[in-house]
């Protein structure tokens, strides 16, 4: 049966595991949905949209494979001892299918190295890819001038599809086409 998982996990773990629970080779995974409780800046990042200071590899893993909102805000005197921050509960919804086409792995590391410089324009933040990745992000319908913050979830995975064959993987595997 489908799990659902409601956690307060320990902050230092949340965004590792929320990772680990979204990248899975395989989807559909072992849970249904998740409600967690995050440090109110890692939900934001979890939720955030193109353009925003927020936006970012937690906003594309987990809006790829889920629907994710904020659902509730907790100042810090709602615990004791009250924290020095302030949290908010996240919930997402596995989809039956990611939105878009890509590889777990190649997608991670593709939007992993784009947002490390994030100020960087992405033919100087996805070098270490590969050499050509001019030629790549215009394959993908990308421009290579652009910095990662501009960069749509459809635009990662169309990325992520061009690189798979370079970097080792298939550009698509079934449970994600």
């Amino acid at each position: 049966p489908p799990i659902r998982v409601a956690a307060n996990l320990p902050y230092n773990i949340g965004t590792e595991l929320l990772v680990r629970w979204l990248t899975p080779p395989d989807w559909p995974p072992f849970w249904e949905s998740l409600t967690l409780m995050f440090q109110r800046e890692v939900a934001e990042r979890i939720v955030a949209q193109p353009g925003s200071k927020a936006y970012g590899r937690l906003a594309i893993l987990a809006q790829w494979r889920s629907e994710a909102r904020i659902v509730m805000q907790l100042p810090p005197g709602a615990f004791t001892p009250p924290p020095k921050v302030s949290s908010s509960v996240v919930h997402l919804k596995a989809l039956p299918e990611p939105r878009f086409p890509a590889d777990a792995q190649v997608l991670s590391r593709v939007v992993a190295a784009a947002f490390n410089q994030r100020r960087k324009m992405l033919r100087s933040a996805l070098k270490s890819l590969t050499p050509d990745i001019e030629d790549h992000l215009r394959a993908a319908g990308l421009t290579p001038t652009d910095r990662a913050e501009q960069i749509t979830l459809e635009g990662f995975c169309a990325l992520a599809r061009e690189l798979a064959p370079r970097m080792g993987q298939g550009a698509g595997r079934s449970p994600e086409k």
